[in-house]
């Protein structure tokens, strides 16, 4: 059998080919097999000695130092830097920490700073007596305040803090669900409904936005005690209405919430004692139970503002059936 090159198509001999062999390439040397396990340990022991001196630099005590994960230690320290940055050291007046506490201990809430761009900067260590979560554990669900907010009202604070920084010292009020720890919610059935009132202040000139900061006072809405969930006399308050909403009866514990005494109430009216702007708030839940009460017990619930006898506004967290 002959056989032809595929390439001249000339007869050939077995295993010849008409095109030149390409020479024969020396074996190339193995390259030496290299261990990525010691640089990987390096590097993460040079970021465990990162973290260790930036824990060291932390002002709380070595107990707290070391129960901190590195989450936790990030969040604190970008914290500390966001406020170093607002409050420089020659701003802030001195203040004890003895001092401090006490006066935390008189506030009806905790105080939280946001920055221009809605960073948390500041956190009153109170917090944990409103929402059962300290500091530290807060920070671990995000560095904005949208992250310890429920969501479904993330759109409207963002308009309400928007137009605080449009017009610095412009008081703005939300109401929103904060998040709270595992046994708080166990025990109260859900979050804490918080309301927030603050504004917008320069704290340098010219101002800037690395030199405002958004200063606000946390106040906890009264919540309902829960089913099978005692209370006392001064937890709850209840009143009793006429259809247009004037009031015939209210408990005793009035005096506790607003300052007024029952006599001062019974014939008035509930819008009267409403913020303006909860009036359509608490008309849309007025025509909410009266159209539900056909259906049997029909509640609506909403955060309302209402006038205290000392002129003073208090958010109180008002649950409605017929």
């Amino acid at each position: 059998m002959t056989i032809f090159c595929s390439h001249c198509h000339r007869p050939l001999q077995a295993e010849m080919s008409c095109l030149p062999r390409r020479a024969k390439q020396a074996p190339s040397a193995s390259k030496p097999f290299r261990s990525t396990k010691s640089a990987s340990k390096a590097r993460r022991d040079q970021i465990n000695a990162e973290l260790q001196a930036l824990r060291s630099l932390l002002p709380i005590s070595a107990q707290e130092k070391e129960r901190l994960s590195y989450l936790h230690t990030m969040a604190l320290v970008c914290l500390r830097l966001r406020g170093a940055q607002l409050f420089p050291p020659g701003l802030a007046p001195p203040a004890g920490p003895a001092l401090g506490t006490e006066l935390l201990s008189l506030l009806p809430g905790f105080l939280l700073v946001l920055s221009a761009d809605s960073k948390l900067v500041y956190i009153s260590e109170n917090v944990a007596h409103v929402l059962g979560l300290s500091v530290v554990e807060l920070l671990a669900q995000g560095d904005t305040v949208f992250d310890i907010l429920d969501g479904q009202v993330g759109e409207d604070v963002h308009k309400k803090l928007l137009l605080a920084r449009e017009e610095p010292g412009r008081e703005v009020t939300f109401v929103s669900e904060m998040r709270t720890s595992k046994a708080f919610r166990l025990q109260h059935g859900g979050n804490r409904v918080v309301a927030v009132c603050g504004r917008f202040v320069a704290l340098r000139w010219p101002p800037s936005p690395s030199t405002t900061a958004f200063l606000a006072l946390c106040t906890p809405v009264v919540q309902s005690p829960t089913d099978g969930e005692t209370a006392s006399q001064d937890d709850i308050l209840q009143s009793m209405h006429l259809l247009d909403m004037t009031f015939i009866d209210v408990t005793e514990s009035v005096t506790y919430h607003l300052g007024y005494h029952r006599e001062e109430l019974v014939g008035q009216s509930w819008y009267s004692l409403l913020h303006p702007e909860d009036a359509d708030l608490a008309a849309a839940q007025h025509r909410a139970v009266a159209l539900g009460a056909g259906a049997g017990p029909a509640a609506g619930t909403a955060v309302l503002r209402v006038l205290r006898k000392d002129r003073a506004w208090t958010w109180l967290r008002v649950w409605a059936r017929r």
